[in-house]
């Protein structure tokens, strides 16, 4: 069934990785949907998404609704009389009439084990949460919230020092494999469908900026997992000296053990927290580009007990 008609929606990197593998194993792609260009950098030049510029490279029609429920989308996708819909992070909930067009419905895929981390994040919730295995589920779609029958799962370990920027590029290699086996699936006719247990089901919300404060009187172990969970967006940060300081990477101090948010080593860049310490490997000060934690403690010739945090002071 490889002449099947398909639609495909995503928007960034992770849903690009899967229209290329529909496209590098001959499926047949009609057409595709995509997030509007957006405006990026100084100049604010329109910026197609990741999946417009693949489509585009291969000559599939690309329609970029702003609105889902006006009846334009809607009218787009039946003009594609599409057998199936693969969905992968769009960025949109599609309303039940679009859901209806397919004759073999929608399948999407979804960067975690469900029940499990149902929403916007589920990669970056997962890191944050310290999660030691994770995955992708292709599922079928329905009107709740990543709440359809699911097809297959595939799992993967989280790496203890894993960002979720670099999870997001492994599950989005799955995430191909998850959809190339799904319609091996449907060519043979024999698609299971696995109702999720609600009961287990937790949630992933959008980020937002504030909650990457850096809250010292935490674990350790809490502020290494929200640091990887937050990079490469929105990035955890704290402050020193009342400016704004941004922590790309750090991971727990071992031997280490202070007052929360207190400087503890003036070589390296080591802050005590609520249980134990975290070395902060990489910072970037605020109007300044990424430097070692070292070069950073070396540069501003910090000494112990100086205090980060919004309403620190220096206790020399």
């Amino acid at each position: 069934m490889k002449d099947l008609r398909i639609v495909f929606m995503g928007t960034p990197d992770f849903a690009q990785a899967i229209l290329r593998r529909l496209i590098d194993t001959g499926r047949n792609v009609v057409g595709v949907f995509s997030q509007p260009d957006k405006p990026v950098g100084r100049h604010q030049t329109l910026e197609p998404t990741p999946v417009k510029k693949l489509a585009m490279e291969h000559g599939i029609p690309v329609c970029q609704p702003a609105k889902m429920k006006d009846g334009t989308a809607l009218s787009m996708m039946r003009d594609f009389s599409p057998d199936l819909v693969v969905v992968a992070a769009y960025g949109r909930i599609l309303p039940p009439d679009m859901l209806a067009v397919p004759r073999l419905g929608c399948v999407n895929i979804h960067g975690s084990l469900l029940p499990k981390y149902r929403g916007a994040a589920p990669i970056q919730w997962a890191v944050i949460n310290g999660e030691e295995k994770t995955g992708v589920t292709a599922m079928y779609m329905a009107e709740g919230m990543d709440t359809g029958d699911m097809i297959m799962k595939l799992e993967t370990p989280v790496g203890e020092d894993e960002t979720s920027g670099e999870l997001f590029e492994r599950l989005a290699g799955l995430g191909a494999d998850a959809i190339e086996r799904t319609l091996a699936m449907f060519d043979e006719g024999s698609v299971p469908r696995e109702k999720q247990d609600d009961s287990e089901a937790t949630m992933a919300p959008m980020l937002n900026k504030g909650m990457a404060e850096l809250d010292f009187s935490k674990p350790a172990k809490k502020i290494h997992d929200l640091v990887r969970g937050l990079e490469p967006w929105p990035v955890a940060y704290t402050f020193l000296d009342g400016k704004l300081l941004k922590v790309h990477e750090a991971r727990k101090a071992e031997g280490y053990s202070g007052e929360a948010g207190a400087l503890l080593d003036e070589k390296c860049f080591i802050v005590g927290c609520g249980d134990g310490a975290v070395e902060l490997l990489q910072v970037q000060p605020e109007g300044r580009n990424r430097m070692s934690g070292e070069d950073f403690v070396r540069g501003k010739r910090l000494v112990a007990g100086t205090r980060l945090g919004a309403q620190a002071k220096d206790f020399i």
